[in-house]
């Protein structure tokens, strides 16, 4: 029997048709005590559910549902490393990424714990020489630019906590500054190399495989400009400017890279659940090792909550099953994430590939195809921003989007008064989006009045996400909420959200045309594809007559 035929979802089918009738000022008339009902705190976290479209019945019965698939098992499952990813036969254990030091964890025997906390003191190493001024360029020059090279997870990750949480870099580092390059055409690269120094240049090549393609050829152009520039020995270039990020230090020894500058993870650290491990090296050389430990212990802060809250009180739970609530019962497929913080702009593109790479899944683990929605088409953009952009579809499009306001409670408390009077204002819009988005124009004083292309029909959940400020700590505790909500939503709907396969075949893809593209060869391919190649070679022949 799917879940879908099972008794604790079709009570949410029945339920759902009752609720579908009320709109949400029809709810917070009958009961003006919803936000206490409907709001929790745990780790860092403030989360608002009261302007989602549930009654105390909704929550009873998504609990409900929870655990007939035996979610607390599951939980406790991810935590001790059980195989929880089938198709891969492996366990998946980011969660020990931020597990403190002395609490050891066994899996087949081995102390993953000991080990995981032995890679992390040789990247603090790295971190404090490269600080210290005592890694050196091939001229001598102490490193003043470090550019991590990766994609997917090994960039995502990095790049969107170095950007939210650069204002806290110490004193002593800030002249480091840090680049991210992943763009496979060269893009992201040629741009950087024409104005940074190559003597005073770090390049991270973060892969876990040591295979991908994007990353390699990012990284062979970095090291062609090198050892062009500098007329040096491909060796010794590789010695004094590449650190390589891997769980396969074979191959990134073949690459050129010593064992000496080689940070290892496992094969069990998701790409997009990685930045907790050595891949957030760029992470901890932009805010310093001691902000680091902060961030993955707000992150285990958040672990130790889902992994023993009641169902009732769980974040992560809650998070999620309100999600299947929305999408499964009401039928909303499309989910706006809005932080208020230019901070966290790149938070949307993070949860992007968080959400749809790990849930956007179309069979059970068992293979059999689904016949009910999954993850939604998830995207998003810093609030005041988008305001001016997609918010008009929100309030009076003809889709139903459900929507994460995002935002720190205070700013700027050690910094001028203007500058907390903009963050007000920043706040006064989230909350007042959130209120529209839910009661429509009814706020408004006369509003049955006005003419149709003027009214807000409102209606639109959302979930409003506040921590007191933002820190290291309190953003590791956000971002592992979501992973958390991912995992639980994966529970639910039996499906694996620690594999993508739904990404490798274009890369098959992608390597067999490149014969056609450098051989001018012919190959069964579709008559799209051979026109558009030879559209490109016959482009080529005229740019070189």
């Amino acid at each position: 029997m799917t879940v879908d035929n099972s008794p604790a979802w079709l009570a949410l089918n029945t339920h759902a048709n009752k609720v579908r009738e009320k709109h949400l000022t029809e709810m917070f008339a009958d009961d003006p005590a919803r936000y206490e009902k409907f709001s929790f705190r745990a780790a860092h976290c403030l989360t608002d559910f009261s302007k989602q479209r549930i009654t105390a019945t909704t929550l009873q019965l998504l609990i409900d549902l929870a655990e007939q698939q035996k979610l607390s098992q599951r939980i406790e499952a991810l935590f001790t490393g059980e195989k929880v990813n089938l198709s891969e036969n492996r366990p998946a254990l980011h969660t020990a990424l931020r597990q403190p030091a002395d609490q050891p964890l066994l899996v087949e025997g081995i102390d993953i714990s000991e080990e995981i906390h032995a890679s992390l003191e040789k990247m603090e190493t790295l971190v404090d020489q490269i600080h210290n001024g005592q890694w050196r360029g091939y001229d001598g020059s102490p490193i003043k630019n470090v550019v991590n090279i990766g994609v997917g997870g090994s960039d995502l990750g990095p790049l969107m906590t170095c950007r939210a949480l650069s204002m806290f870099a110490p004193e002593h580092i800030r002249d480091i500054d840090i680049h991210f390059v992943s763009s496979m055409d060269g893009s992201h690269l040629a741009g950087l190399l024409t104005h940074i120094d190559p003597a005073s240049t770090l390049f991270i090549v973060s892969s876990k495989s040591f295979t991908t393609i994007d990353t390699l050829a990012n990284a062979n152009t970095a090291r062609e400009w090198l050892v062009e520039i500098s007329g040096l020995p491909v060796e010794l270039i590789s010695q004094h400017h590449f650190i390589a990020i891997t769980a396969s230090p074979e191959k990134a020894a073949d690459w050129g890279i010593p064992e000496k500058n080689q940070l290892h993870f496992w094969d069990w650290t998701g790409g997009r659940y990685s930045m907790w491990s050595v891949i957030g090296m760029a992470i901890a050389l932009q805010i310093g090792n001691k902000n680091f430990r902060q961030l993955l212990s707000g992150a285990h802060q958040m672990d130790t909550h889902f992994r023993s809250a009641s169902l009732h009180e769980n974040l992560p739970v809650l998070m999620a099953m309100i999600g299947i609530w929305n999408i499964n019962f009401l039928d909303i497929h499309a989910h706006a994430v809005l932080p208020y913080d230019g901070r966290l702009e790149h938070v949307p593109a993070y949860l992007e590939q968080l959400e749809m790479e790990s849930n956007g899944k179309s069979v059970t683990l068992k293979g059999e195809k689904l016949n009910y929605a999954t993850c939604p088409i998830l995207w998003g953009e810093v609030g005041p921003n988008a305001q001016h952009a997609f918010y008009q579809l929100l309030h009076q499009g003809t889709e139903s989007v459900m929507c994460d306001f995002i935002a720190p409670a205070l700013r700027y408390q050690d910094q001028g008064e203007d500058l907390q009077a903009q963050h007000q204002l920043a706040l006064a819009n989230c909350l007042a989006q959130s209120r529209l988005l839910a009661l429509g124009d009814s706020v408004l004083d006369d509003a049955d009045n006005a003419p149709a292309h003027k009214r807000y029909r409102g209606n639109q959940p959302s979930t409003t996400i506040m921590f007191d400020s933002l820190s290291p700590a309190s953003f590791g505790a956000l971002i592992a909420m979501y992973e958390h909500k991912v995992y639980v939503q994966s529970v639910i709907w039996e499906i694996n959200p620690f594999d993508q396969w739904g990404v490798e075949l274009g890369k098959q893809v992608a390597t067999s045309l490149l014969d056609q593209f450098r051989h001018q060869a012919s190959s069964a391919t579709d008559s799209s594809t051979e026109g558009l190649i030879r559209y490109v070679q016959q482009l080529r022949r005229e740019n070189q007559q």
